[in-house]
């Protein structure tokens, strides 16, 4: 016969309804704001305070006028949008191989994935760059150094972040359904399409939210590609506090990339909601 646990007599009284002391939900309210909202303040103070002095929004119109600005806009944006996409198409495939086709060392591959996901993006990049370096196999390409370059880079490396999704909802999908359908005539393309697809759109909402964010915030593989011409709008933060000292326009670049974010995940929790993730 089991033990029975008993509980303290404080923490029986207590149930999820019962309320909370405010100290339990002041600190931490006290940390987030302390490690995160202040430093994210004064970032939001410093963007509307010029070198020139006082507070004004000069500085977001000197940035928003900026061609360079225009331009890392829009190369962020169609880099986050095509990778993100490059991503769900081959972590789709990937997926669907280690979950319904046999073969030996799947259950490894499955496990690599999780291990994967904690490699630094830097350590891709540079496996890419012996590949596709100047001194790599094909280095008389210099591919790595194009937009191009880059977004399989970003591919490389973010498609396991689809994948582990998947390869989850895959594992909690009833094979009665794949076989019944199989029996029935139809082929693979088809099973695919009207019974796997249908339970994998929360797990690709998930996935590809995630991965739109993260290629949006990339700035590790684009500095390491060395790619020219490609200035992501991360990138223009940094030449502009770092290499300029424009700390007011590295910071109104960074309000517009935290509102980008902010503004996506919004629309994948909508998204989510509506697909049932």
């Amino acid at each position: 016969m089991s033990e029975v646990v008993r509980w303290p007599r404080a923490v029986r009284g207590w149930s999820r309804s019962s309320p909370r002391p405010w100290g339990v939900a002041l600190a931490p309210i006290i940390i987030l704001g302390l490690f995160f909202l202040y430093p994210l303040g004064l970032v939001v103070q410093q963007s509307f305070q010029p070198d020139s002095g006082g507070t004004s929004l000069q500085p977001y119109a000197d940035v928003f006028s900026s061609e360079l600005f225009r331009t890392a806009l829009w190369t962020t944006v169609w880099i986050a949008v095509t990778s993100t996409a490059g991503c769900l198409v081959l972590g789709f495939v990937l997926a669907l191989i280690i979950a319904f086709v046999p073969f030996p060392g799947a259950k490894t591959v499955a496990r690599f994935i999780d291990v994967y996901l904690s490699f630094p993006s830097f350590l891709i990049t540079l496996a890419l760059l012996f590949i596709y370096g100047t001194t790599g196999i094909v280095g008389s390409f210099q591919f790595l150094a194009t937009p191009w370059g880059v977004l399989l880079a970003e591919v490389t490396y973010f498609t396991p972040f689809v994948m582990r999704p998947l390869l989850a909802a895959f594992s909690q999908l009833d094979t009665a359904q794949l076989e019944a359908a199989s029996s029935l005539g139809a082929r693979a393309p088809r099973i695919i399409r009207q019974v796997i697809l249908p339970e994998a759109l929360p797990a690709l909402a998930a996935g590809g939210s995630l991965v739109l964010v993260l290629c949006l915030n990339e700035f590790g593989i684009v500095l390491f590609t060395g790619a020219k011409g490609v200035t992501t709008l991360p990138m223009l933060v940094y030449s502009k506090a770092i290499l300029e000292s424009d700390y007011p326009g590295a910071c109104v670049v960074a309000v517009v990339n935290v509102l980008i974010s902010v503004g996506l995940y919004g629309l994948y929790r909508v998204v989510s909601r509506r697909v049932g993730a």
